[in-house]
Protein backbone atom coordinates (compact mmCIF):
# COMPACT_ATOMS: atom_id res chain seq x y z
CA UNK A 1 0.00 0.00 0.00
CA UNK A 2 1.20 3.26 -0.49
CA UNK A 3 1.63 6.12 2.39
CA UNK A 4 -0.88 7.51 3.89
CA UNK A 5 -2.39 10.16 2.05
CA UNK A 6 -4.18 13.57 3.70
CA UNK A 7 -8.14 13.62 3.97
CA UNK A 8 -7.83 16.10 0.67
CA UNK A 9 -5.66 13.88 -1.34
CA UNK A 10 -7.47 10.58 -0.51
CA UNK A 11 -10.72 12.29 -1.89
CA UNK A 12 -9.06 13.04 -5.02
CA UNK A 13 -7.56 10.03 -5.66
CA UNK A 14 -10.70 8.44 -5.24
CA UNK A 15 -12.56 10.62 -7.43
CA UNK A 16 -10.38 10.42 -10.14
CA UNK A 17 -9.55 6.59 -9.64
CA UNK A 18 -13.32 5.95 -10.08
CA UNK A 19 -13.92 8.16 -12.36
CA UNK A 20 -11.31 6.42 -14.77
CA UNK A 21 -12.22 2.98 -13.74
CA UNK A 22 -16.27 3.81 -14.59
CA UNK A 23 -15.84 5.79 -17.69
CA UNK A 24 -15.17 2.94 -19.99
CA UNK A 25 -18.73 1.51 -19.06
CA UNK A 26 -20.52 4.95 -20.16
CA UNK A 27 -19.03 4.70 -23.60
CA UNK A 28 -20.54 2.57 -26.16
CA UNK A 29 -18.49 3.40 -29.28
CA UNK A 30 -18.70 0.54 -32.01
CA UNK A 31 -20.39 -1.40 -29.13
CA UNK A 32 -23.80 -1.86 -30.84
CA UNK A 33 -21.86 -3.41 -34.42
CA UNK A 34 -19.40 -5.62 -32.00
CA UNK A 35 -22.77 -6.92 -30.37
CA UNK A 36 -24.26 -7.08 -33.71
CA UNK A 37 -21.76 -9.20 -35.13
CA UNK A 38 -21.34 -11.33 -32.20
CA UNK A 39 -25.23 -12.45 -32.41
CA UNK A 40 -24.80 -12.72 -36.06
CA UNK A 41 -21.75 -15.21 -35.65
CA UNK A 42 -24.22 -16.82 -32.65
CA UNK A 43 -27.17 -17.06 -35.26
CA UNK A 44 -25.37 -18.95 -37.84
CA UNK A 45 -23.50 -21.58 -35.24
CA UNK A 46 -27.23 -21.91 -34.05
CA UNK A 47 -28.37 -23.00 -37.56
CA UNK A 48 -25.29 -24.91 -38.18
CA UNK A 49 -26.00 -26.67 -34.83
CA UNK A 50 -29.60 -27.57 -35.42
CA UNK A 51 -28.35 -28.77 -39.17
CA UNK A 52 -26.20 -31.10 -36.80
CA UNK A 53 -28.97 -32.23 -34.79
CA UNK A 54 -31.61 -32.96 -37.13
CA UNK A 55 -29.29 -34.97 -39.52
CA UNK A 56 -26.77 -36.31 -36.76
CA UNK A 57 -23.35 -36.08 -36.70
CA UNK A 58 -22.32 -37.80 -40.26
CA UNK A 59 -22.40 -33.96 -40.89
CA UNK A 60 -19.23 -33.74 -39.45
CA UNK A 61 -15.92 -35.39 -40.04
CA UNK A 62 -16.08 -37.32 -37.28
CA UNK A 63 -16.23 -41.23 -37.64
CA UNK A 64 -15.76 -44.79 -35.63
CA UNK A 65 -12.25 -43.85 -35.03
CA UNK A 66 -11.94 -40.19 -34.71
CA UNK A 67 -15.19 -39.84 -32.81
CA UNK A 68 -14.22 -36.59 -30.37
CA UNK A 69 -11.89 -34.51 -33.02
CA UNK A 70 -12.20 -30.51 -33.05
CA UNK A 71 -14.86 -30.82 -30.33
CA UNK A 72 -13.29 -32.53 -27.37
CA UNK A 73 -9.95 -30.73 -28.41
CA UNK A 74 -11.90 -27.27 -27.81
CA UNK A 75 -13.26 -28.72 -24.68
CA UNK A 76 -10.00 -29.58 -23.16
CA UNK A 77 -8.59 -26.21 -24.27
CA UNK A 78 -11.69 -24.37 -22.98
CA UNK A 79 -10.79 -26.11 -19.23
CA UNK A 80 -7.38 -25.06 -19.56
CA UNK A 81 -8.10 -20.96 -20.51
CA UNK A 82 -10.61 -21.17 -17.35
CA UNK A 83 -7.96 -22.48 -14.56
CA UNK A 84 -6.24 -18.72 -15.05
CA UNK A 85 -8.33 -17.53 -12.51
CA UNK A 86 -7.13 -19.65 -9.68
CA UNK A 87 -3.86 -19.00 -10.83
CA UNK A 88 -4.01 -14.92 -10.85
CA UNK A 89 -6.43 -14.21 -8.17
CA UNK A 90 -5.93 -17.54 -5.76
CA UNK A 91 -2.07 -18.49 -5.98
CA UNK A 92 -0.65 -14.81 -6.34
CA UNK A 93 -3.04 -12.97 -4.53
CA UNK A 94 -2.55 -15.56 -1.01
CA UNK A 95 0.73 -15.12 -2.07
CA UNK A 96 -0.20 -11.25 -1.00
CA UNK A 97 1.01 -10.29 -4.79
CA UNK A 98 -0.20 -6.83 -4.67
CA UNK A 99 0.55 -5.67 -8.54
CA UNK A 100 -1.90 -8.38 -9.53
CA UNK A 101 -5.01 -5.98 -8.31
CA UNK A 102 -5.63 -4.14 -11.32
CA UNK A 103 -5.38 -7.65 -13.57
CA UNK A 104 -6.96 -10.06 -11.01
CA UNK A 105 -10.56 -9.21 -12.41
CA UNK A 106 -9.70 -9.43 -15.85
CA UNK A 107 -8.23 -12.97 -15.02
CA UNK A 108 -11.70 -13.93 -13.57
CA UNK A 109 -14.31 -12.77 -16.16
CA UNK A 110 -11.84 -14.75 -18.52
CA UNK A 111 -12.41 -18.06 -16.30
CA UNK A 112 -15.90 -17.95 -15.67
CA UNK A 113 -16.42 -17.10 -19.17
CA UNK A 114 -14.56 -20.63 -20.65
CA UNK A 115 -15.46 -22.32 -17.59
CA UNK A 116 -19.72 -21.79 -18.78
CA UNK A 117 -19.15 -22.78 -21.93
CA UNK A 118 -16.93 -25.99 -21.83
CA UNK A 119 -20.28 -27.55 -21.07
CA UNK A 120 -22.12 -26.26 -24.15
CA UNK A 121 -18.96 -27.92 -26.30
CA UNK A 122 -20.00 -31.48 -24.38
CA UNK A 123 -22.84 -31.03 -25.50
CA UNK A 124 -22.29 -29.78 -29.02
CA UNK A 125 -19.95 -32.94 -29.55
CA UNK A 126 -22.86 -35.16 -28.20
CA UNK A 127 -24.99 -36.97 -31.49
CA UNK A 128 -27.97 -37.46 -28.74
CA UNK A 129 -27.72 -34.09 -26.48
CA UNK A 130 -31.55 -35.74 -24.56
CA UNK A 131 -29.24 -38.25 -22.86
CA UNK A 132 -27.11 -35.85 -21.32
CA UNK A 133 -29.86 -36.11 -17.68
CA UNK A 134 -29.09 -39.78 -17.82
CA UNK A 135 -25.31 -38.95 -16.51
CA UNK A 136 -26.69 -37.01 -13.87
CA UNK A 137 -29.54 -40.05 -13.18
CA UNK A 138 -27.96 -42.99 -13.72
CA UNK A 139 -24.23 -41.49 -13.41
CA UNK A 140 -21.61 -44.24 -12.04
CA UNK A 141 -18.75 -43.21 -9.05
CA UNK A 142 -16.33 -45.33 -11.38
CA UNK A 143 -16.99 -43.19 -14.41
CA UNK A 144 -14.13 -40.07 -14.77
CA UNK A 145 -16.77 -38.67 -17.65
CA UNK A 146 -19.23 -38.24 -13.60
CA UNK A 147 -16.14 -36.85 -11.83
CA UNK A 148 -15.70 -34.27 -14.84
CA UNK A 149 -19.27 -32.59 -14.82
CA UNK A 150 -18.77 -32.82 -10.97
CA UNK A 151 -15.95 -30.94 -10.70
CA UNK A 152 -16.79 -28.77 -13.57
CA UNK A 153 -20.09 -27.71 -12.09
CA UNK A 154 -18.24 -27.01 -8.65
CA UNK A 155 -15.29 -24.56 -10.69
CA UNK A 156 -18.43 -22.80 -12.15
CA UNK A 157 -19.98 -22.02 -8.79
CA UNK A 158 -17.10 -20.90 -7.06
CA UNK A 159 -15.39 -19.18 -10.22
CA UNK A 160 -18.96 -17.54 -10.36
CA UNK A 161 -19.07 -16.05 -6.45
CA UNK A 162 -15.45 -15.22 -7.05
CA UNK A 163 -16.34 -12.69 -9.59
CA UNK A 164 -20.08 -11.45 -7.59
CA UNK A 165 -18.15 -10.88 -4.21
CA UNK A 166 -15.20 -8.35 -4.94
CA UNK A 167 -17.73 -6.98 -7.07
CA UNK A 168 -20.06 -6.13 -4.42
CA UNK A 169 -18.59 -3.04 -3.49
CA UNK A 170 -17.90 -1.30 -6.79
CA UNK A 171 -21.45 -2.51 -7.58
CA UNK A 172 -22.57 0.14 -4.97
CA UNK A 173 -20.29 2.69 -6.24
CA UNK A 174 -22.07 2.11 -9.39
CA UNK A 175 -25.23 2.39 -7.81
CA UNK A 176 -24.54 6.16 -6.50
CA UNK A 177 -22.81 7.58 -9.74
CA UNK A 178 -24.14 6.07 -12.98
CA UNK A 179 -27.21 7.86 -12.04
CA UNK A 180 -27.51 8.64 -15.88
CA UNK A 181 -27.66 4.38 -16.38
CA UNK A 182 -31.01 3.04 -17.92
CA UNK A 183 -33.57 2.47 -15.07
CA UNK A 184 -33.01 -1.79 -15.36
CA UNK A 185 -29.04 -0.93 -14.91
CA UNK A 186 -29.71 0.98 -11.83
CA UNK A 187 -31.98 -1.66 -10.36
CA UNK A 188 -29.72 -4.11 -11.46
CA UNK A 189 -26.95 -2.73 -9.30
CA UNK A 190 -29.56 -1.93 -6.25
CA UNK A 191 -29.85 -5.49 -6.32
CA UNK A 192 -26.41 -6.98 -6.60
CA UNK A 193 -25.46 -3.92 -4.46
CA UNK A 194 -27.14 -6.54 -1.38
CA UNK A 195 -27.25 -3.61 0.73
CA UNK A 196 -23.75 -2.20 0.90
CA UNK A 197 -22.71 0.89 2.96
CA UNK A 198 -19.09 -0.16 3.75
CA UNK A 199 -19.50 -0.72 7.36
CA UNK A 200 -16.09 -2.60 9.09
CA UNK A 201 -18.51 -5.37 9.65
CA UNK A 202 -19.32 -5.75 5.91
CA UNK A 203 -15.84 -5.43 4.44
CA UNK A 204 -14.22 -8.21 7.21
CA UNK A 205 -16.94 -10.79 5.83
CA UNK A 206 -16.27 -9.81 2.52
CA UNK A 207 -12.33 -10.43 2.95
CA UNK A 208 -13.04 -13.60 4.66
CA UNK A 209 -15.25 -14.88 2.38
CA UNK A 210 -13.24 -14.12 -0.35
CA UNK A 211 -10.35 -15.82 0.86
CA UNK A 212 -12.57 -19.11 2.09
CA UNK A 213 -12.90 -18.93 -1.65
CA UNK A 214 -9.42 -18.30 -2.71
CA UNK A 215 -8.22 -21.37 -0.75
CA UNK A 216 -11.29 -23.45 -1.70
CA UNK A 217 -10.70 -23.22 -5.74
CA UNK A 218 -7.15 -24.66 -5.23
CA UNK A 219 -7.83 -28.06 -5.43
CA UNK A 220 -11.11 -27.62 -7.37
CA UNK A 221 -9.14 -26.08 -10.14
CA UNK A 222 -6.48 -28.94 -9.82
CA UNK A 223 -9.50 -31.44 -9.72
CA UNK A 224 -10.65 -30.33 -13.06
CA UNK A 225 -7.93 -30.26 -15.06
CA UNK A 226 -6.90 -33.68 -13.67
CA UNK A 227 -9.52 -35.43 -13.94
CA UNK A 228 -9.90 -34.05 -17.81
CA UNK A 229 -7.04 -35.19 -18.17
CA UNK A 230 -7.78 -38.82 -16.90
CA UNK A 231 -10.59 -39.03 -19.12
CA UNK A 232 -7.52 -39.88 -21.89
CA UNK A 233 -4.93 -41.04 -19.21
CA UNK A 234 -7.16 -44.37 -18.28
CA UNK A 235 -7.33 -45.46 -22.16
CA UNK A 236 -5.07 -47.75 -23.18
CA UNK A 237 -3.81 -45.74 -26.10
CA UNK A 238 -0.52 -45.09 -27.69
CA UNK A 239 -0.11 -41.34 -27.01
CA UNK A 240 -2.46 -41.10 -24.35
CA UNK A 241 -1.11 -44.25 -22.14
CA UNK A 242 1.16 -41.79 -19.41
CA UNK A 243 1.12 -41.25 -15.99
CA UNK A 244 2.10 -37.39 -16.55
CA UNK A 245 -0.88 -36.22 -17.80
CA UNK A 246 -2.74 -34.41 -14.68
CA UNK A 247 0.29 -32.04 -13.88
CA UNK A 248 1.34 -32.29 -18.09
CA UNK A 249 -2.23 -30.70 -18.23
CA UNK A 250 -2.35 -28.50 -15.67
CA UNK A 251 0.87 -27.01 -16.82
CA UNK A 252 -0.65 -26.71 -20.36
CA UNK A 253 -3.34 -25.02 -18.79
CA UNK A 254 -1.68 -22.08 -17.13
CA UNK A 255 0.52 -21.31 -20.51
CA UNK A 256 -3.04 -20.84 -22.23
CA UNK A 257 -4.74 -18.94 -19.54
CA UNK A 258 -1.79 -16.76 -18.88
CA UNK A 259 -1.80 -15.83 -22.85
CA UNK A 260 -5.56 -15.15 -22.98
CA UNK A 261 -5.10 -12.61 -19.78
CA UNK A 262 -2.02 -10.96 -21.69
CA UNK A 263 -4.20 -10.42 -24.63
CA UNK A 264 -7.32 -9.17 -22.82
CA UNK A 265 -5.11 -7.10 -20.82
CA UNK A 266 -3.45 -5.44 -24.19
CA UNK A 267 -6.86 -4.99 -25.16
CA UNK A 268 -8.17 -3.30 -21.96
CA UNK A 269 -5.43 -0.88 -21.97
CA UNK A 270 -5.51 0.18 -25.31
CA UNK A 271 -9.20 0.67 -25.82
CA UNK A 272 -10.97 1.44 -22.04
CA UNK A 273 -7.81 4.33 -21.97
CA UNK A 274 -6.51 2.28 -19.04
CA UNK A 275 -2.83 2.54 -19.75
CA UNK A 276 -2.43 4.68 -15.67
CA UNK A 277 -3.51 1.01 -14.43
CA UNK A 278 -2.29 -1.46 -16.46
CA UNK A 279 1.17 -0.67 -17.16
CA UNK A 280 3.95 -1.96 -18.68
CA UNK A 281 5.17 -3.26 -15.25
CA UNK A 282 1.93 -5.32 -14.82
CA UNK A 283 3.18 -6.94 -18.57
CA UNK A 284 6.44 -7.45 -17.77
CA UNK A 285 5.73 -9.49 -14.54
CA UNK A 286 2.68 -11.34 -16.55
CA UNK A 287 5.82 -12.10 -19.32
CA UNK A 288 8.34 -13.50 -16.69
CA UNK A 289 5.37 -15.70 -15.53
CA UNK A 290 4.52 -16.76 -19.06
CA UNK A 291 8.04 -17.78 -19.06
CA UNK A 292 8.14 -20.02 -15.67
CA UNK A 293 4.94 -21.92 -16.90
CA UNK A 294 6.32 -22.33 -20.22
CA UNK A 295 8.68 -23.81 -18.99
CA UNK A 296 7.52 -26.24 -16.94
CA UNK A 297 4.85 -27.24 -19.75
CA UNK A 298 8.26 -27.55 -21.84
CA UNK A 299 9.87 -30.09 -19.50
CA UNK A 300 6.71 -32.12 -19.64
CA UNK A 301 6.38 -32.26 -22.95
CA UNK A 302 10.11 -33.04 -23.25
CA UNK A 303 9.05 -35.97 -20.92
CA UNK A 304 6.06 -36.87 -23.39
CA UNK A 305 7.88 -37.60 -26.08
CA UNK A 306 11.25 -38.44 -24.75
CA UNK A 307 10.21 -41.71 -22.86
CA UNK A 308 7.98 -43.60 -25.24
CA UNK A 309 10.17 -42.44 -28.36
CA UNK A 310 13.46 -44.33 -26.22
CA UNK A 311 11.98 -47.30 -25.74
CA UNK A 312 9.96 -47.55 -29.16
CA UNK A 313 6.85 -49.94 -28.46
CA UNK A 314 5.77 -50.89 -31.88
CA UNK A 315 2.36 -48.58 -31.33
CA UNK A 316 4.12 -45.75 -30.15
CA UNK A 317 6.60 -45.84 -32.49
CA UNK A 318 4.25 -45.28 -35.34
CA UNK A 319 2.30 -42.55 -32.92
CA UNK A 320 5.10 -40.80 -32.48
CA UNK A 321 6.62 -41.08 -36.54
CA UNK A 322 3.31 -39.32 -37.37
CA UNK A 323 4.00 -36.82 -35.48
CA UNK A 324 7.37 -35.96 -35.79
CA UNK A 325 7.74 -36.78 -39.79
CA UNK A 326 4.40 -37.93 -40.83
CA UNK A 327 1.28 -36.29 -41.83
CA UNK A 328 0.60 -33.71 -38.26
CA UNK A 329 4.64 -32.92 -38.36
CA UNK A 330 4.06 -29.63 -39.83
CA UNK A 331 1.29 -28.79 -37.23
CA UNK A 332 3.60 -30.31 -34.29
CA UNK A 333 7.04 -28.61 -34.61
CA UNK A 334 5.00 -25.25 -35.76
CA UNK A 335 3.27 -25.81 -32.24
CA UNK A 336 6.11 -26.68 -30.31
CA UNK A 337 8.24 -23.72 -32.29
CA UNK A 338 6.12 -21.11 -32.92
CA UNK A 339 3.76 -21.69 -29.53
CA UNK A 340 5.81 -22.99 -26.81
CA UNK A 341 9.96 -22.48 -27.77
CA UNK A 342 10.00 -19.06 -29.68
CA UNK A 343 8.37 -17.72 -26.99
CA UNK A 344 10.06 -18.62 -24.08
CA UNK A 345 13.59 -17.20 -25.93
CA UNK A 346 11.69 -13.75 -26.73
CA UNK A 347 10.04 -13.07 -23.63
CA UNK A 348 13.57 -13.62 -21.86
CA UNK A 349 14.87 -9.85 -23.59
CA UNK A 350 12.84 -7.06 -21.75
CA UNK A 351 11.69 -5.26 -24.84
CA UNK A 352 9.74 -7.96 -25.88
CA UNK A 353 7.63 -8.14 -22.41
CA UNK A 354 6.62 -4.59 -23.31
CA UNK A 355 3.01 -4.18 -24.31
CA UNK A 356 2.21 -4.73 -28.02
CA UNK A 357 5.09 -7.16 -28.03
CA UNK A 358 4.21 -9.63 -25.30
CA UNK A 359 0.37 -9.40 -26.96
CA UNK A 360 1.70 -10.38 -30.37
CA UNK A 361 3.58 -13.46 -28.56
CA UNK A 362 0.55 -13.87 -26.85
CA UNK A 363 -1.24 -14.64 -29.55
CA UNK A 364 0.79 -17.32 -31.10
CA UNK A 365 1.12 -19.25 -27.64
CA UNK A 366 -2.91 -19.31 -27.20
CA UNK A 367 -3.48 -20.45 -31.16
CA UNK A 368 -0.60 -22.81 -30.74
CA UNK A 369 -2.80 -24.09 -27.22
CA UNK A 370 -5.23 -24.96 -29.18
CA UNK A 371 -3.45 -27.00 -32.08
CA UNK A 372 -1.30 -29.11 -29.36
CA UNK A 373 -5.12 -29.72 -27.74
CA UNK A 374 -6.10 -31.34 -30.94
CA UNK A 375 -2.52 -32.93 -31.56
CA UNK A 376 -3.18 -34.26 -28.27
CA UNK A 377 -6.48 -36.29 -29.38
CA UNK A 378 -6.71 -36.58 -33.01
CA UNK A 379 -3.58 -38.61 -33.76
CA UNK A 380 -4.47 -40.96 -30.88
CA UNK A 381 -7.39 -42.07 -32.12
CA UNK A 382 -6.03 -43.12 -35.78
CA UNK A 383 -3.84 -44.90 -34.24
CA UNK A 384 -6.04 -47.78 -32.15
CA UNK A 385 -3.87 -51.00 -31.22
CA UNK A 386 -5.54 -53.22 -34.00
CA UNK A 387 -5.12 -51.38 -37.58
CA UNK A 388 -8.01 -49.63 -39.27
CA UNK A 389 -9.19 -51.60 -41.88
CA UNK A 390 -12.61 -53.10 -43.58
CA UNK A 391 -13.89 -49.22 -43.47
CA UNK A 392 -14.59 -46.81 -45.61
CA UNK A 393 -11.09 -45.02 -47.04
CA UNK A 394 -12.46 -41.39 -45.45
CA UNK A 395 -12.12 -43.42 -41.85
CA UNK A 396 -8.40 -43.86 -42.43
CA UNK A 397 -8.03 -40.04 -41.95
CA UNK A 398 -9.85 -36.84 -40.09
CA UNK A 399 -10.92 -33.45 -41.95
CA UNK A 400 -13.55 -31.51 -40.63
CA UNK A 401 -16.08 -29.76 -42.28
CA UNK A 402 -17.01 -26.60 -42.45
CA UNK A 403 -19.91 -27.13 -40.25
CA UNK A 404 -17.83 -28.37 -37.47
CA UNK A 405 -15.31 -25.81 -37.68
CA UNK A 406 -18.29 -23.29 -37.29
CA UNK A 407 -19.84 -24.94 -34.11
CA UNK A 408 -15.92 -25.39 -33.39
CA UNK A 409 -15.68 -21.35 -33.02
CA UNK A 410 -19.61 -21.22 -31.67
CA UNK A 411 -18.00 -21.31 -27.77
CA UNK A 412 -15.06 -19.06 -28.41
CA UNK A 413 -17.43 -16.45 -29.62
CA UNK A 414 -19.78 -17.18 -26.53
CA UNK A 415 -16.67 -16.46 -24.31
CA UNK A 416 -16.41 -13.45 -26.33
CA UNK A 417 -19.94 -12.64 -25.70
CA UNK A 418 -19.82 -13.39 -21.84
CA UNK A 419 -16.81 -11.37 -21.17
CA UNK A 420 -18.01 -7.91 -23.60
CA UNK A 421 -21.16 -7.89 -21.86
CA UNK A 422 -19.22 -8.11 -17.84
CA UNK A 423 -16.69 -5.24 -19.20
CA UNK A 424 -19.75 -2.88 -20.13
CA UNK A 425 -21.73 -3.52 -16.82
CA UNK A 426 -18.87 -3.41 -14.51
CA UNK A 427 -15.48 -2.15 -14.22
CA UNK A 428 -12.87 -4.47 -15.58
CA UNK A 429 -10.58 -3.05 -12.47
CA UNK A 430 -11.38 -3.43 -8.86
CA UNK A 431 -12.14 0.04 -7.81
CA UNK A 432 -11.97 -0.08 -4.02
CA UNK A 433 -9.50 -2.71 -4.23
CA UNK A 434 -7.15 -0.39 -5.99
CA UNK A 435 -8.33 3.01 -3.96
CA UNK A 436 -7.48 1.06 -1.08
CA UNK A 437 -4.10 -0.02 -2.37
CA UNK A 438 -3.03 3.66 -2.95
CA UNK A 439 -4.08 4.85 0.33
CA UNK A 440 -7.67 6.02 -0.32
CA UNK A 441 -9.31 5.90 3.15
CA UNK A 442 -12.54 3.54 3.67
CA UNK A 443 -14.44 6.76 4.57
CA UNK A 444 -13.78 8.02 0.84
CA UNK A 445 -14.31 4.87 -0.95
CA UNK A 446 -18.20 4.97 1.30
CA UNK A 447 -19.10 8.02 0.37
Amino acid sequence: MSATLTNDESKTTFNRIATDLIRPLTRHAYLETWLLTLALAIAVSVYAYYLQFTKGLGVTGLHDYVSWGMYLSNFVFFVASSLVGMLISSVLGLANQKWIIPISRIAEFIALAFALWAGLVIVIDMGRPDRLLNVFIHGRIQSPIVWDITVITTYVAISTLLVILPLIPDIAILRKRMTDAPAWQQTMYKVLSLGWVGLPEQYKLLHRSIRTLLILIVPVAFAIHTVTSWLFAATLRPGWDSTIFGPYFISGAFVAGVAAVLIAMYFFRTNYKLKDYITDMHFDKMGKLLVLVSLVYFYFNINEFLVPYYKMRQADAVHLNTLFTGHYAPMFWSVQIFGLILPIILLLFPKMRKPGAIATIAVFVLVGSWFKRLLIVVPTMLHPHLPIQNVPESFHVYVPTGLEIVLTLFPMVGVLLVITILAKLFPVIPIWEYAHDKGVSEEHINE
